[in-house]
Formats: C-alpha cells, structure tokens, sequence
C-alpha cells in the first residue's frame, strides 16, 4: 500500500511542478493539461484539477516519517 501511495504521491509532485514551471510563464492551466500533462500521464481533467489542489509534498513527508518510525521499531 505506501509503495504505491508514494508512487502516486511523487507522480502528484511532477504534475504539479510542471504546471507551476509553465503557468509562470503566462500559460493556462488548461493548455498544459491539453499540450503536456494528458498525452504523458492519460488523466482526465477531474484528476489533474485535484491533483493541483492537492497537497502531496506534505503527504509525502508524513509517509515517509510514519515508515521512519515504523522501521525504527526494530532496531
């Protein structure tokens, strides 16, 4: 299971970053869906718009503790 939410989580990172790396630049939400998010990642637009109010830097984060202090309860 955290494998895979990781997995989503960091795919929500990328998605995220190439929006914001593109819409400063003066471009639309809508054409980085159409032109670069959908020919790569097959969402629809419902997913990419919850993925951008999404906040998985800090979902990751806490994963990535809660496997920290599950690991350190068998050392």
């Amino acid at each position: 299971m955290a494998y895979t939410c990781r997995n989503r989580l960091q795919r929500i990172i990328d998605i995220q970053s190439i929006t914001l790396e593109h819409t400063v630049k003066g471009v639309t939400q809508e054409h980085v869906y159409n032109t670069l998010i959908y020919p790569i990642y097959r969402i629809s637009r419902r997913t990419y718009y919850n993925y951008l109010s999404s906040n998985a830097k800090a979902d990751l984060k806490k994963l990535e503790s809660n496997k920290a202090k599950q690991m350190a309860l068998f050392n």
